[in-house]
């Protein structure tokens, strides 16, 4: 009887064994398969959401970096061309106030040129005169003479010289009296003109270019 009763409780106690060894293999499945804890839950999930805010508040971080950044390079930009826009206004201020000068300088000098031309030229016509009234007396018998030619040649040479010049002798008997050319200092009586017409001209005038020299000295018809 007493090693039936040890035979039956090695029995049981192997069926004991069978059964631990059968649990303990779900009980590991149950520990490494089955749900985590909800603190651990929580814990990762709030990690995850720190991550993410600070990951959004550091690109807002650069956002904000590089738009001050092209703030400050669009306003450095303004700031510049307004600059080149002032020193080109300035420049062609100067080439402007340059250009006047110039023409203003040019126009004084032609001038200062012309009134010295008109100052020498008026020296001139006196002479001019003279020899007209020599050559005019000279008696008909004597104009073949070789002194007469010599003074005629002479007379030709200045008259060409002086109309290379731009003088020319203002035209007068037989035109209608203009005073901007011609200086009445006396009135005829005449049947072949009208009124107003220049019969006799007293002294030849002369202009210079698009200017008076002297006006012609002239009688004018009544």
């Amino acid at each position: 009887m007493k090693g039936v009763a040890e035979e039956k409780d090695k029995q049981q106690e192997e069926e004991l064994n069978e059964e631990k060894t059968s649990q303990a293999p779900e009980d590991t499945d149950k520990k490494d398969g089955g749900e985590a804890p909800s603190g651990e839950t929580a814990d990762a999930a709030e990690e995850s959401a720190a991550g993410q805010t600070k990951e959004e508040e550091r690109e807002d971080k650069e956002d904000k970096k590089e738009k001050k950044k092209k703030e400050k390079a669009d306003k450095k930009q303004d700031a510049l061309k307004e600059r080149i826009d002032q020193l080109e206004d300035r420049v062609k201020r100067q080439m402007a106030e340059f250009e006047n000068f110039r023409k203003r300088t040019d126009k004084e000098k032609t001038m200062m040129f012309e009134t010295g031309a008109k100052s020498v030229i008026e020296k001139i016509l006196p002479v001019v005169d003279n020899f007209e009234r020599g050559l005019a007396a000279v008696p008909a018998e004597e104009k073949g003479g070789a002194f007469v030619q010599g003074m005629e040649m002479i007379y030709k040479q200045l008259m060409t010289e002086l109309e290379n010049m731009e003088v020319k002798p203002i035209p007068a008997v037989g035109e209608e009296f203009n005073p901007d050319f011609h200086n009445a200092v006396m009135q005829v009586e005449s049947e072949e003109l009208e009124s107003g017409m220049i019969a006799q001209e007293l002294q030849k005038g002369y202009t210079y270019r698009d200017s008076v020299v002297r006006h012609s000295m002239v009688a004018v018809v009544s």
